[in-house]
């Protein structure tokens, strides 16, 4: 967990802090968190699915199919995808709640992105925030806002019995291992719907939710890809042919194979 100080004039005033230019701080996530608003995007790259927290369906990004590995960062703390989901764009910021409820932006002092000199102020020099600070702080707070109404959207789904247990089997060369504690949602029931039950989730905003999960399924693979990648003697998955697309994985019951024969 990282080290969070809330940014102050009375810790901050005449420090500097870097952009971040790797990705080693997300090698661990195996899942990362989404919002509602950013999945029209991240349906377009990766595979997503449901997990629980805090008692509460969320949406998570796919990012590793074991604990601890998140196959999207490379060796070298590049990102290997295409959407890089927005939890991870503040880094080394984040939003903190104080006692009274209050929102402040804190600093992650374990990034090793605070430093005396060069980067960027925290505070101008009449005292207030710069401007990237406050442009950061603006971007966590309309974010941790999106996840609210993904709560709210989630629930919606869940009151419609429209989550169901996602049980993924990997088969890799050392034998087949289950990924548990997914979830996805259950296209059946949701087709089943009678008319009303479709416009309360219309109106809700769930229905773009529960299809854009739906349609990441055909990105699952790419964990597959990547972790073929990370282990190059074994034998190379096959691909779709040349501008077609594969949807052959949506027949099977959520099993993909990678360096296994």
């Amino acid at each position: 967990m990282p080290t969070l100080h809330a940014v102050s004039r009375t810790t901050h005033a005449g420090k500097r802090w870097r952009r971040y230019e790797s990705y080693a701080f997300a090698a661990q996530d195996a899942l990362g968190p989404l919002v509602a608003q950013e999945l029209p995007r991240a349906v377009l790259h990766l595979p997503m699915a449901f997990a629980v927290e805090s008692g509460q369906f969320t949406p998570v990004a796919l990012l590793g199919i074991q604990p601890g590995q998140n196959l999207l960062v490379a060796p070298d703390g590049r990102w290997l995808g295409a959407y890089t989901p927005a939890a991870y764009r503040a880094h080394p910021f984040a939003l903190a709640h104080l006692p009274d409820g209050q929102q402040v932006l804190a600093f992650d002092a374990d990034s090793g992105l605070l430093t005396e000199s060069g980067g960027e102020p925290f505070f101008d020099s009449d005292g207030r925030p710069a401007q990237a600070v406050q442009d950061i702080f603006a971007f966590l707070t309309q974010v941790h806002a999106q996840r609210e109404l993904t709560q709210r959207i989630c629930k919606a789904l869940a009151e419609h019995q429209l989550i169901q247990p996602w049980p993924i089997t990997v088969q890799a060369a050392g034998g087949a291992r289950q990924i548990e504690g997914l979830y996805r949602i259950d296209e059946a029931a949701l087709n089943a719907l009678p008319a009303e039950a479709l416009k309360a989730l219309q109106q809700a905003g769930a229905l773009p939710v529960a299809y854009c999960q739906l349609l990441s399924m055909q990105h699952l693979p790419l964990l597959g890809q990547l972790a073929q990648a990370r282990h190059p003697a074994a034998p190379p998955l096959p691909t779709a042919p040349h501008g077609e697309l594969d949807l052959s994985f949506l027949s099977h019951n959520g099993t993909f194979s990678f360096g296994a024969r």
